[in-house]
Parts: C-alpha cells; structure tokens; sequence
C-alpha cells in the first residue's frame, strides 16, 4: 500500500527525508552565527520597537509620567496590562479593520504585564 504519507518516509532508515534538510539549514544557521527567522521575527520586533519609542512620545507620557505607571504602583498592573491585550485582541478586526496597530499594542502590553510578573515574582 502506498500513500502521500509515505512519500515523506525512508522507510528503510525509517526517518523522514526532510530531516536532511533541516540539519543542513541547522549547520548554516551554525556556521554563520545567524538564525534565519521563518515569521520575521527580527522586523516585527523592530517594528514592535518602533511602535513603543512612538508611544514615548505620545500624551500618554505628558509630564514624564505614564498612567500606566500610576496604575503599577497601585498594585493593578497586571489586571490592567492583560485587560487590555483582551480589549485590543476583541476589538482587533472589529474597530478600524484590521489593522496592525491593535496587535502591535497587544504586544506591547503583553510586554508590560511581563515586566509586571518580573517585579512581582522577582524574575528578571
């Protein structure tokens, strides 16, 4: 019996035949000292990067101070980082389409409650 699921199979050695290519990928991934992204990684998070500098300089940090940060110390960081990458990701593809802003401002809040978690458990 022969079928398409054998076709990625030696059946002699009993590995599949892509193994091959994914070492060989892995070996110049090692010689060059580079990784090579499959999702673009390395743009979108200067991307992402590029979307939180911007932030900086928007009304939300009149003053040197962020309500964000307010709202830290105040113990509600958390609540208030994850609520929002629920607000963003609901509204994502409703409000405005879809449009990347709304998940760069997941990401960036999904940043936030990392660095809330790191302050709270002590992980750095």
């Amino acid at each position: 019996m022969h079928d398409a699921y054998q076709d990625n199979f030696d059946l002699k050695n009993a590995e599949p035949k892509f193994e091959k290519l994914n070492a060989a990928k892995d070996q110049t991934t090692k010689r060059t000292g580079r990784i090579v992204y499959k999702y673009n990684e390395n743009e979108l998070i200067e991307e992402l990067q590029q979307y939180v500098n911007s932030t900086y300089d928007e009304h939300y940090s009149q003053d040197k101070f962020q309500a964000t940060e307010f709202i830290i110390n105040c113990g509600h960081g958390e609540g208030f980082a994850l609520g929002n990458v629920l607000k963003y990701s609901q509204r994502y593809g409703r409000k405005e389409g879809k449009n990347r802003k709304d998940l760069l401002k997941i990401l960036h809040y999904a940043l936030i409650a990392l660095h809330v978690h790191d302050l709270e458990q002590g992980d750095s």
